[in-house]
């Protein structure tokens, strides 16, 4: 296991480890009949309660959602927009999946300085912040800086 930056939010190797199984878990309730690609998330929110998401494909491709999103939506609508940690597992041998980009920027939407986990088959993982996934990250911030005047 690579443990970099094990401290964001003061989450010991035990909570980083079930948070990674329940990445796992979820992985198994994936519906990806297409790309054969299952992908599992487990969000652990600000409460220390852990949400998990998987990926959802449609026969129309761009239909579908990744786990990462999934989780996040879920933890959203069950009133957590503050979160510790996102956990992602794959079947990839030798992969550290990192999310797409959609992923990120959902993910950046809710915090710069959470823990991102990224998991292997076998369990092992590489720990990043949300900062180093996604630097100069687009946010609500962005909306708010000051603009030249413009008129049509």
């Amino acid at each position: 296991m690579e443990h970099k930056n094990n401290d964001c939010n003061n989450l010991t190797p035990e909570v980083i480890k079930k948070l990674v199984e329940s990445a796992h878990e979820a992985k198994k309730m994936s519906h990806s009949p297409y790309s054969k690609f299952r992908v599992g998330a487990a969000i652990l929110t600000e409460e220390d309660k852990v949400i998990k998401g998987c990926n959802v494909e449609n026969a129309s491709y761009t239909l579908g959602v990744c786990a990462e999103r999934c989780a996040i939506f879920k933890a959203i609508s069950d009133g957590h927009k503050k979160f510790k940690a996102l956990a992602i597992a794959c079947d990839v041998i030798g992969l550290n999946l990192a999310p797409c980009g959609a992923c990120r920027q959902i993910m950046h939407e809710f915090g710069g300085d959470y823990l991102i986990v990224l998991s292997q088959p076998d369990f092992t993982y590489k720990t990043i912040t949300m900062n180093e996934l996604l630097p100069f990250g687009f946010d609500d911030s962005d909306l708010n800086r000051e603009k030249i005047n413009y008129t049509n």
